[in-house]
């Protein structure tokens, strides 16, 4: 089958033929019809985080199974379905008690390397990244990874739910339980950002500024429930931010990655008021905040965000029907649709801010 490799760190995506195994277990073939293209796939890709290479990357995917190993209970060929890079066995006190997205035993969803390998390429292994590997036709995945969907939700919109809407949804949703009368700023108005925007709407924010150096992505923010514009080239955004509050707001979602960004959103919360970090920094990153000014005395929190603090089983369902009652905004996500072999030039894109998310719909 078809799949955009990575053979070494920092190197460009390669169309390369491979080779996939039958589902053994839990493990579900799924026919991929539509992969996004996200940021975090471009870090694994231009950064060394320890995965082994060559890897075939890509986790938001939507698609049909077509087959499905002897132990899999909850998928049968013909589901439509959405994967997501959370891996979790199921067992542990988190998953128990609901926080699947903090398993102390992620690795359970992975292949036994006795039972031999899910990818290869001329008999040698290849690593499916985040368990997904969806920048291929096929993949094999195992059913902690996927979550059931209704035939009428689309495949380009189905798929930006294994990541960027329960990322940034998630991240309004369930960690930061953002409340009716609420005010939120958005750093980042990418995939993950106008979906943040998008809870904060359905949660009943009032007042919700998004944040960017892009004036386009600015304006796509607006469709998605922003009340409030902040070009941050255009001056101090931690000013603007307690200029339009009167203080500053009660939640602030960094979708960035950046360190610049990162204390800016602590800066721009009210006294009480709560920072989310969710953009993916590079390896080593570190903040720098006034312990005693800008914590203590004004009693903010900082918390890190991993994959919204969601569900899939629940949280990818529930917004798949929000978004079929017409309560959640993903059709202006979808940038563009392209071929697999343009991933490379729709991942400029997308890292030069010009777009929200290119989706590989043809193989």
């Amino acid at each position: 089958m078809k799949a955009a490799v990575i053979n070494a760190t920092g190197e460009k995506f390669e169309i390369q033929d491979i080779e996939i195994s039958s589902p053994v277990g839990r493990e579900v073939l799924v026919q991929v019809k539509a992969s996004g293209l996200c940021h975090s796939d471009l870090h694994l890709a231009m950064h060394n985080y320890g995965v082994p290479l060559p890897a075939v990357f890509g986790h938001e995917l939507a698609g049909v199974v077509l087959e499905i190993g002897s132990d899999v209970r909850e998928f049968a060929v013909g589901d439509h379905v959405v994967a997501c890079l959370i891996q979790y066995c199921g067992h542990c006190e988190s998953c128990l008690a609901g926080r699947t997205y903090q398993c102390k035993n992620p690795n359970e969803t992975l292949r036994d390397p006795a039972l031999g390998h899910r990818l290869t390429r001329g008999g040698q292994p290849v690593t499916p990244g985040f368990g997904t590997a969806a920048f291929a036709e096929r993949a094999l995945v195992h059913e902690n990874q996927l979550a059931k969907v209704p035939e009428a939700l689309p495949f380009p919109q189905a798929c930006l739910l294994g990541c960027g809407t329960v990322t940034g949804a998630g991240a309004v949703i369930n960690t930061a339980e953002v409340r009716p009368g609420d005010s939120v700023a958005v750093i980042g108005v990418g995939g993950v950002g106008l979906n943040a925007i998008s809870a904060a709407k359905l949660a009943g924010a009032t007042r919700i500024i998004a944040v960017d150096v892009q004036s386009s992505k600015l304006e796509l923010a607006r469709l998605f429930g922003a009340t409030d514009m902040v070009d941050s080239s255009q001056g101090d955004p931690v000013a603007k931010v307690l200029e339009l509050t009167g203080g500053g707001v009660d939640h602030a979602f960094e979708v960035v990655g950046l360190k610049e960004t990162s204390e800016q959103a602590v800066r721009m919360t009210c006294v009480g008021g709560d920072a989310y970090l969710i953009g993916v920094h590079k390896p080593g990153s570190k903040i720098e905040l006034a312990v005693t000014e800008e914590l203590l005395g004004t009693q903010r929190r900082l918390r890190g965000v991993y994959m919204g603090s969601s569900n899939i089983k629940h949280d990818i369902p529930m917004y798949a029907n929000l978004y079929l009652q017409g309560k959640l905004n993903l059709d202006d996500l979808v940038s563009r649709e392209i071929n697999l072999a343009e991933i490379n030039e729709a991942y400029a894109d997308l890292n030069g801010g010009k777009i929200a998310r290119s989706v590989i719909t043809s193989f």
